[in-house]
């Protein structure tokens, strides 16, 4: 029985692939996103999942059918790297494209961008600095958050138009080196971030951070090291965290937490990861359903919310980003 919903991959060199019944087949996106490109970002509206996002180092592509058409979004990313992507839920018209190394806007649907200077320092230990993830706070779309590899977290409360610099995540410059974030909304918020040493979590939106370190793999590796990670949509205590021995490494895991961060696990995969656990993906409306990558080319899916995983026959090349969408 075929499933009820589409996975997105994107890959450097590989462009954007999908599957219509998770998982099971595969199609590649030719035109007008070339099939040969380096897809770094993904994101599903948050008001209609069947339009997507994709970010790439050729500009921004939108489907409004999950996947099934394109259309090339004229912006001033034609010939960027783009990686992150964001659409406010309360008004999915404004969208946010982080770059290398500060962000655009626009509030017109793509129609018109304006260039939004975070202030980063440039440049940093890895060249020119990434932005690797925007997100517009569910609890108030007037704030952004950024997160920059390598200059750790940027807050806006204005919409964008200004930026502070939060505090750092901890002493070493690569605390600072972020790859995912998520934002627990309610009566106990709190904001996650991963950087290559752990998973950091504030609740004090953003003023402090509490870091975790995971244990290494071998008894050689400078570190444990973290991608990036998704919160359970229907249980925010329920965190995702990408591991591995370094990147690209040799082996990677899945950290878990049930209760919000206080203990972990390491979810049991049928097969060991090539490399590190570099991206996942949820949905609210498919709670359940967990798609992770390896950074080389492994699918792991779970459609019991993490209890139990397969690993798809299908294996891509250097993957940097999956979503997914319900049917």
């Amino acid at each position: 029985m075929a499933k009820d919903y589409t996975i997105f991959v994107g890959c450097v060199g590989g462009g954007l692939s999908y599957s219509p019944d998770g998982g099971d087949t595969w199609e590649r996106v030719r035109t007008p996103l070339p099939s040969e490109c380096n897809v770094r970002a993904l994101t599903v509206y948050p008001d209609d999942p069947h339009r997507i996002l994709v970010g790439s180092d050729v500009g921004v592509f939108r489907s409004n059918d999950n996947g099934s058409n394109w259309e090339h979004i004229e912006s001033p990313m034609d010939n960027i790297q783009v990686w992150s992507l964001a659409v406010d839920p309360q008004d999915p018209d404004t969208i946010f494209v982080g770059t290398r190394p500060d962000a655009f806007r626009s509030k017109d649907g793509g129609t018109t961008w304006e260039s939004l200077s975070l202030g980063v320092n440039n440049p940093c230990p890895v060249g020119v600095p990434r932005t690797t993830n925007v997100i517009v706070d569910p609890r108030d779309s007037r704030t952004i958050w950024a997160g920059i590899e390598v200059d750790g977290v940027y807050k806006s409360l204005d919409g964008g138009d200004s930026w502070v610099h939060l505090p750092d995540l901890g002493p070493d410059q690569f605390h600072g080196d972020i790859h995912g974030m998520t934002i627990r909304s309610g009566t106990k918020s709190s904001v996650h971030v991963t950087s290559p040493f752990g998973i950091a979590i504030s609740n004090d939106e953003g003023e402090s951070w509490d870091y975790h370190e995971f244990p290494k793999f071998h008894e050689g590796d400078s570190r444990s090291y973290c991608r990036g990670h998704i919160m359970k949509a229907d249980d925010p205590d329920t965190i995702f965290v990408g591991n591995g021995d370094f990147i690209p490494g040799v082996t990677g895991a899945i950290r878990r937490t049930r209760d919000a961060g206080k203990s972990w696990d390491v979810v049991d995969l049928p097969v060991e990861p090539n490399s590190v656990i570099y991206w996942l993906a949820t949905h609210n409306k498919k709670p359940n359903v967990i798609v992770a990558a390896s950074l080389y080319g492994y699918l792991y899916t779970s459609d019991d919310g993490g209890e139990s995983w397969s690993k798809l026959k299908k294996e891509f090349g250097e993957i940097r980003t999956v979503a997914v969408s319900p049917n």
